[in-house]
């Protein structure tokens, strides 16, 4: 019969912005949260999608066609609003992190910057990217599940 020792106690300590997106930006994949245009409703939809950052912003690659395009096309010039959210998480030991963005998002029409962003990105597709997506953040949250001291 194996014993096992309890856990060691945890804490949850809230991230600063900038230790957010640092590990935001050491994992590839995240989910981005955005509105969809149902006929009577605009429910929020949620989407896997490969990232990575610049210069504070976040960058993400979509399918053309994409529910998460449509949206963008018809955006005015604030953009639409988004939720992004990214996490790592250990099974064995427990701990984990998870940032939240919040912020607005557009598509890259910027055709130097759209071929260095889907060059830079790994794309969940064997066709690859057809749009790029720039969030801007305006609010990073994040947590972290830490031993405790």
């Amino acid at each position: 019969m194996t014993h096992r020792l309890p856990p060691e106690p945890r804490r949850t300590v809230d991230l600063d912005p900038d230790e957010a997106l640092r590990l935001l930006s050491s994992v590839p994949l995240g989910r981005i949260v955005f509105p969809t245009d149902f006929p009577q409703w605009a429910l929020p939809a949620v989407r896997p999608v490969s990232h990575i950052l610049d210069d504070g912003d976040i960058i993400v690659c979509a399918r053309n066609g994409a529910v998460l395009t449509a949206p963008m096309e018809q955006a005015d010039s604030q953009g639409v609003a988004v939720a992004y959210q990214a996490d790592e998480i250990d099974h064995n030991t427990g701990l984990r992190w998870s940032v939240v963005a919040t912020g607005h998002c557009h598509l890259v029409t910027d055709p130097e910057q759209v071929a260095r962003y889907r060059a830079a990105l790994r794309s969940q597709s064997d066709h690859g990217p057809d749009h790029v997506v720039r969030i801007r953040p305006d609010l990073v949250t994040g947590i972290r599940r830490a031993v405790s001291d």
